[in-house]
């Protein structure tokens, strides 16, 4: 397995499609793609559509796959796993698709002001408990990090087998007064699994197979709207 793993990390650095700070670089410090991705990486002017926490990139896959009129760009900290979605778009010539390796909380050292249209956040950690509620990429932390390059009243998709997680990000799009533009507690069984919806990542075929229910949340967020908790 270790074997494997330091094999996919080589091969990782050879692809032409993933984006990953040099060895030794200051984390958070501004990477040469930020504000560039269109220009020097895509070379077109197309929408920029991210997935947070990506793992192996399925849903990152499937959207650039469907949309391919889009920019997609999977991002996770984790190199093994991110391989095989920077794998799958190379040998497919899926040329509306990067990876990026790193942490969520330096996200801002790799975009521009506006540069972001979309963002997909996919099954990631529920941080489960109130004291955990501050590591939740949809935290307010977070989301006010995520104004600062994504577009004013640009989409924020969550896809969670996690109840408390979906329940907490809804109430924090309430109180916030931000437009809740798809709200399902049950996805496939409410018959809205469909599209860009179907997608299915490893973790959400595992958890439909356990008998979860799958949640599906999308909301704005504006430019001049300051996330806090609380009413």
């Amino acid at each position: 397995m270790a074997k494997n793993k330091l094999a996919r990390w080589t091969e990782l650095g050879t692809l032409n499609n993933v984006i990953q700070p040099a060895s030794g670089s200051f984390p958070g410090k501004d990477h040469p793609v930020k504000g560039n991705w269109r220009t020097e990486v895509f070379h077109n002017g197309n929408p920029l559509v991210l997935e947070l926490g990506c793992g192996k990139g399925e849903y990152t896959i499937g959207l650039s796959r469907q949309f391919p009129g889009n920019n997609y760009i999977g991002i996770d900290i984790k190199g093994a796993r991110m391989w095989r979605g920077a794998k799958t778009a190379h040998e497919n010539n899926l040329h509306n698709t990067a990876f990026l390796r790193t942490r969520i909380e330096f996200i801002n050292a790799f975009f521009a002001e506006d540069e972001v249209d979309e963002i997909w956040i996919t099954f990631p950690d529920p941080h489960e408990g109130r004291r955990n509620s501050n590591k939740r990429l949809t935290c307010p932390w977070f989301l006010n990090t995520y104004r600062n390059f994504l577009k004013n009243d640009g989409v924020v998709h969550l896809k969670t087998d996690n109840t408390d997680l979906y329940r907490y990000t809804r109430s924090l799009a309430e109180n916030n007064q931000l437009e809740i533009i798809s709200d399902c507690s049950d996805l496939h069984s409410e018959g809205t699994g469909d599209g860009i919806l179907s997608i299915r990542t490893h973790y959400e075929n595992i958890f439909l197979k356990s008998g979860l229910k799958i949640k599906y949340l999308s909301f704005m967020l504006r430019k001049n709207k300051i996330i806090v908790n609380g009413t």
